[in-house]
């Protein structure tokens, strides 16, 4: 069996990895909107799907990492950081020359996990949470208010 990761643009074919999906982002609304404007990409290893992300222009040579998940059994595999490096090559060759991606102030190995792929934190959106989520999202113990802006220069 081979281990190869296979990453392709979801095509009208594909359904989309709603239970992916949800697991970086609660709100099914948002991702319906980012879906809409966006670039949905997905990794298979083996035939299985086990992650996938979400890429939007927000700007004229910028672009937002809207979502990435990995299959909780795959996860501590490196897997994350290729679909990272992935979204780095595919803004690139769509001649951008930023990646943005935000995350929640509770989000803590989310945190730490943008960074080592190079991303430096650039801002906090003050109640974005509070603001566009319904629902109350805790994690490590903690309330999710702020989001965390991070970018990357390509």
């Amino acid at each position: 069996m081979n281990n190869e990761l296979t990453i392709r643009l979801l095509d009208f074919e594909d359904e989309i990895p709603w239970n992916l999906l949800l697991t970086a982002d609660p709100s099914v609304e948002h991702i319906k909107q980012y879906l809409a404007d966006g670039l949905c990409f997905l990794a298979f290893l083996n035939q299985q799907l086990i992650g996938a992300f979400v890429l939007v222009e927000t700007a004229p040579g910028t672009y937002e990492l809207m979502n990435i998940a990995v299959n909780k059994k795959f996860q501590g595999r490196g897997f994350g950081k290729r679909l990272v490096h992935r979204a780095k090559l595919e803004v690139r060759q769509r001649g951008a020359s930023v990646l943005n991606v935000g995350t929640g102030n509770s989000s803590l190995s989310q945190l730490a996990f943008y960074q080592k792929c190079g991303f430096r934190i650039v801002g906090v959106e003050s109640d974005f949470f509070m603001r566009n989520y319904e629902e109350e999202i805790i994690e490590n113990g903690i309330r999710c208010v702020d989001m965390i802006r991070l970018s990357l220069k390509l």
